[in-house]
């Protein structure tokens, strides 16, 4: 086969209930110029089974075997082996609608100014027993522009990981997944956005995604709600140095032990924060830490403070914003949110 369109990185551990799925929804994509990088971490079950009936019937796949390293390194290893113009991603938990690789090929043609094109996802887990994960994609759906993306990426991962396709020299212009404390999608998202990496999505459901019990990001450690925010603070505090005007002071809305805590990680990275703000009359007036708290009817003018909220309940987030914008504070120039 000539250079592929599109390579399709999908990492596989233990995964034989699911993989044939996964790897038929590529396979009988509408884009035919593709190949499947499919990377064995290290699989115990009868994933490299599976993987070798199917490489054995299209030889659109590129079967690769790793000792058992983790999803960063199976990633790894997968980029070095694809070929293709674009990168797309895929987990063996998820299945690709027919339309998805062709549609985000042809919307990065149509767009050559946008480095990475997600899409929708529509969500397929168990929305009474996961609440959180259910609320999060139908966040994450909203998020199509890359202004949207933009403005909301200090509150959460703005993408679904397996729904991302985009251009190769992405890769070699601005490095590949790194490994650490931290989730690996998240930090590659901050990463490339702090370097003017324009993604938006296309407005189309065109991945299923499955919310296993089992799913990584449910059970390891460097997807913890810590993990989150330490990678955030890190993309976040040089953000503020550019973008506040009052750097490196600032205001916290969130006076509670958990708003305080997340923030405390900005702190570490030479942010001062001068007040908290909060709408609990039993914290208003206390000094917590060293810092006044004061009430949301008390704001100093925007022109004065700089506000990053840690409020995470998204409908207290939109009353937040509304207030600051009838104060005439500005995303971006005098307020954002972090959580």
């Amino acid at each position: 086969m000539n250079t592929p369109r599109i390579s399709v990185i999908l990492p596989a551990y233990n995964a034989e209930d699911t993989l044939s799925e996964a790897i038929r929804s590529i396979l009988h994509q509408t884009e035919r110029e593709i190949e499947l990088v499919v990377i064995n971490d290290g699989s115990t079950d009868a994933s490299p089974d599976i993987i070798e009936q199917w490489r054995s019937r299209d030889k659109r796949i590129v079967a690769l075997d790793q000792p058992h390293r983790g999803i960063v390194a199976a990633l790894n290893h997968g980029l070095q082996h694809a070929c293709g113009q674009y990168i797309a991603r895929m987990d063996t938990d998820d299945r690709s609608l027919p339309e998805r690789l062709c549609r985000q090929a042809d919307f990065l043609d149509a767009h050559p100014s946008i480095g990475l094109a997600a899409c929708l996802v529509s969500y397929k887990g168990t929305n009474s027993k996961h609440r959180g994960y259910a609320r999060y994609v139908t966040w994450t759906n909203t998020l199509t522009t890359h202004q949207q993306i933009q403005q909301n990426r200090f509150i959460e991962s703005p993408l679904a990981h397996p729904s991302v396709c985009f251009r190769r020299k992405l890769i070699e212009k601005h490095g590949v997944y790194r490994c650490g404390p931290f989730p690996e999608d998240y930090e590659l998202w901050l990463r490339w956005l702090s370097r003017g990496v324009t993604m938006a999505k296309v407005p189309e459901y065109l991945l299923e995604w499955r919310d296993r019990p089992d799913r990584l990001s449910r059970t390891h450690q460097r997807y913890s709600m810590d993990a989150f925010y330490r990678i955030k603070a890190q993309y976040l505090a040089p953000w503020l140095e550019e973008h506040n005007p009052h750097h490196p002071e600032l205001m916290i809305w969130g006076a509670g032990k958990t708003s305080r805590k997340r923030a405390e990680y900005l702190v570490r990275r030479g942010i001062h924060i001068t007040h908290y703000i909060d709408v609990d009359p039993n914290k208003i007036g206390n000094v917590i830490q060293g810092r006044p708290v004061i009430g949301h009817t008390d704001l100093p003018s925007p022109e004065s403070a700089f506000i990053v909220s840690y409020v995470g309940l998204r409908g207290v987030n939109q009353q937040i914003r509304n207030h600051l914008q009838q104060h005439g504070y500005r995303w971006g120039s005098s307020f954002i949110f972090a959580a």
